[in-house]
């Protein structure tokens, strides 16, 4: 069938549209749609991490003790868990774009009022409606990039939006310090405001609805605006919507059930293990480094830059991760990433007492841990049916997520039980490999 007539066979309708855009080339509009996803990504990147710029001024205001100051960093943590879990299965019943919408108004509102805390009860709060917000931009930006990405350069795009995430903690964290210098830490959660609140005419605008959603879901208006994303993408127009056994949309909680259904149990079980174990490690790695390196013989200041340098490496593995993944098979390549990660976990840090090997491996720890996390965010969409795609990515980060406020606890404990650096970062380098044995035994779907 060319592209370019008219279609009016609803049998085969699905099928057809989704295999235009998977076998042709990105336009513009596709690849403005996955910009905005990208920009996301740098958003949320720093207003994850905008607690950490803000923690001294926080901690001095309020004469916060180490827990009350720990307890607002895994704010955010908590509030990213329940959006992806709770946020994404609503992404399938009401669509990818509405969530992602209603995602940015919800970070807007709490890094708006963050600014204004009254106390530190309210700002932990605050922290956790925000991470709400986050975590349903995070299930969901994947899900449309990978709906709207070819074949050819879908794992290169789903990797590159991945990139956004460190590129805006880093650029962020630079504006963050200087804001922060000059007019106090309320001053970064406002920064991060306006650029939320600058968002939400970009995504209204600039990100369309799933292809998928409106075929599957069928919702009102449908093919109006199925059609007005075919013409945007200079595809034909269409007569008829194929019948869609989800038309009316699945009895409540069964999203949640298919997905361990008979084919997808085991796909299901080892994703949501890998995912825990892969942001354990990597939330040990960026969270304990530079403190880790500072009582291992480096000044203060050399361990704050080795953190600085995690994530910069962390910009330029996932880039170069992303167009590797072009010619290599992104399970494979994740695996790879993972063991590589786990090898160099113990010989990073018996380094640590030499700074400029230190620095060095630091910079090749940091583009391994996060090439491997693009990775994870490239194969999950694909592994699950378009009915379901939101809530499979959701449920698999918010388990992760989990692992993310758990692991920095648990070292910190090991820590307070006398662990040495070494024994850490060998320990969490089991942590890698788990993830990936649990990451080989996924049987992938098929789409």
């Amino acid at each position: 069938m060319s592209s370019t007539s008219p279609v009016s066979s609803g049998a085969a309708l699905g099928i057809d549209i989704r295999e235009l855009i998977r076998s042709g080339p990105i336009g513009a509009f596709q690849f403005a749609a996955l910009a905005v996803c990208v920009g996301l990504n740098m958003l949320d990147g720093f207003d994850v991490l905008v607690m950490s710029f803000a923690a001294s001024g926080v901690s001095a205001e309020w004469s916060l003790s180490g827990r009350e100051l720990g307890l607002l960093l895994s704010a955010g943590l908590v509030g990213m868990a329940a959006g992806a879990l709770f946020l994404a299965p609503l992404a399938d019943r009401w669509g990818r774009r509405t969530i992602i919408l209603a995602s940015v108004c919800v970070v807007s509102l709490g890094m708006l009022a963050s600014g204004f805390s009254p106390s530190f009860l309210a700002l932990a709060a605050l922290r956790v409606l925000s991470g709400i917000g986050i975590g349903g931009v995070l299930a969901c930006a994947p899900v449309l990039i990978a709906e709207y990405a070819s074949d050819r350069w879908r794992n290169t795009a789903t990797c590159l939006n991945t990139a956004g995430y460190s590129l805006g903690a880093t650029a962020g964290g630079a504006v963050a310090a200087v804001l922060i210098a000059h007019y106090g830490w309320r001053s970064a959660f406002q920064f991060g405001a306006l650029m939320s609140l600058l968002m939400v005419p970009v995504v209204y605008w600039g990100l369309p609805e799933s292809v998928d959603f409106l075929i599957t879901r069928q919702p009102a208006n449908a093919l109006p605006r199925l059609n007005a994303l075919l013409i945007r993408m200079n595809r034909a127009v269409v007569f008829v919507l194929p019948q869609s056994a989800s038309a009316d949309g699945p009895p409540r909680g069964i999203a949640m059930r298919r997905l361990f259904a008979a084919s997808l149990a085991r796909s299901t079980s080892c994703l949501w293990i890998a995912f825990f174990f892969m942001m354990s490690g990597y939330y040990f790695v960026f969270s304990w480094t530079p403190r880790l390196l500072s009582t291992s013989g480096m000044t203060a200041q050399q361990g704050i830059t080795s953190g600085v340098l995690l994530s910069l490496g962390g910009i330029f593995g996932t880039v170069l991760f992303a167009f590797i993944a072009r010619l290599i098979d992104i399970r494979r390549l994740t695996c790879a990433a993972l063991l590589a990660t786990s090898v160099l976990m113990p010989f990073f840090a018996y380094t640590s007492h030499n700074l400029a090997l230190a620095l060095v491996t630091g910079v090749l720890l940091g583009g391994l841990a996060n090439g491997a996390m693009a990775g994870f965010y490239a194969l999950t969409p694909p592994l699950y049916p378009p009915e379901i795609r939101s809530t499979g990515m959701g449920w698999a980060i918010g388990i992760g997520r989990f692992g993310a406020i758990l692991a920095p606890i648990a070292a910190g404990a090991l820590v307070d039980a006398q662990w040495r650096p070494m024994d850490l970062y060998i320990a969490f380098a089991s942590v890698f490999f788990i993830a990936m044995l649990a990451l080989a035994f996924i049987t992938r779907w098929r789409t």
